[in-house]
């Protein structure tokens, strides 16, 4: 940007410059006899000079300035000396102009960043093999960007595919050791904030990292041991819910059974109570009574001694 305003000024003082030397020219020239005036092309030498010039200087000049976007923080670093600037560094906001020639311009993002790694083949506990394919969010600490640069003299993109990169795989890798595989799968949740914890153990010094995904892919053959284990628990639990069904079916109808009893019994002892009843009640009277309130009025055709037998002989 400077070697644009640079360049831009050289043309127009070159031009001011031209102008002010023709007009000088102009009025040191004689007029001829019909008032006519011609001016040499000496006027242009110094203007063309001081453009060449000035252009050669716009273009070798080793200034240059920058803008320190909102959420970056950014850091000017000093190449020159002994130590060449690890540790004499400047945090810088807003424009920033600075020596290209003994001075460097960094800018480091100060919120949070996706990135995504490419899958990575880790161990589990027992020697199974899994692919990774990490993904996360991390953001740097604004206090620790400067210390960061000291140690590792690299830009933060260099840096996320250096060491955050060896410091993410490595936690994947430590804490499947720990892990069973199918407690990976089952337990996924708990396995990545495992994860998480880990990382920010090793990257805290100058990182943040949060919502870890593993995207974990466990081997062909271990996920059809998986899936046939997964398969003989969802059927032992659909047995043993048949199981509590069958029982609860029993159980209701012994409940039943037991009530058709209960009122079997019931009937059948008031039946029995009504017959004593009866058989108390039963007289002589009251027999000769029921017989001849039923009688139709015919006479039967023979009578049996005095026995009072009715026979009805056809």
């Amino acid at each position: 940007m400077i070697t644009t305003i640079l360049l831009l000024a050289s043309i127009l003082i070159a031009v001011m410059m031209g102008i002010r030397s023709y007009k000088k020219a102009y009025a040191s020239t004689e007029a001829d006899r019909y008032g006519n005036r011609e001016v040499s092309g000496s006027w242009m030498v110094k203007p063309i000079i001081f453009g060449i010039v000035g252009i050669i200087i716009s273009f070798v000049q080793p200034y240059s300035i920058e803008r320190v976007d909102a959420g970056h923080k950014g850091i000017k670093v000093n190449l020159t000396g002994n130590d060449r600037g690890v540790s004499n560094y400047q945090y810088k906001t807003g424009w920033v102009v600075y020596n290209t020639w003994i001075e460097q311009m960094l800018e480091f993002p100060t919120y949070q960043q996706h990135i995504d790694y490419d899958a990575q083949e880790v161990i589990t506990k027992g020697g199974f093999s899994a692919t990774i394919k990490p993904s996360f969010n991390y953001s740097l600490k604004p206090d620790a960007i400067g210390d960061m640069f000291v140690n590792l003299r690299l830009n933060i993109k260099e840096v996320e595919q250096g060491w955050l990169k060896n410091a993410i795989v490595s936690s994947v890798n430590d804490v499947a050791n720990r892990w069973e595989v199918d407690q990976i799968f089952n337990d996924r949740e708990e396995f990545e904030a495992a994860i998480i914890t880990e990382c920010n153990k090793r990257v805290a010094k100058w990182f943040m990292v949060s919502q870890l995904r593993t995207n974990i892919i466990p081997p062909k053959s271990l996920q059809a041991a998986i899936e046939s284990k997964t398969k003989a628990v969802q059927e032992a639990q659909a047995a043993m819910q048949r199981k509590l069904v069958a029982e609860a079916e029993a159980q209701e109808k012994m409940a039943i059974a037991r009530g058709d009893s209960a009122k079997l019994i019931i009937g059948a002892t008031a039946e029995a109570q009504s017959m004593k009843i009866k058989q108390r009640e039963l007289t002589a009277q009251y027999i000769e009574f029921v017989k001849w309130s039923r009688w139709n009025g015919v006479m039967p055709s023979t009578i049996a001694g005095n026995s009072g037998t009715l026979l009805n002989i056809k």
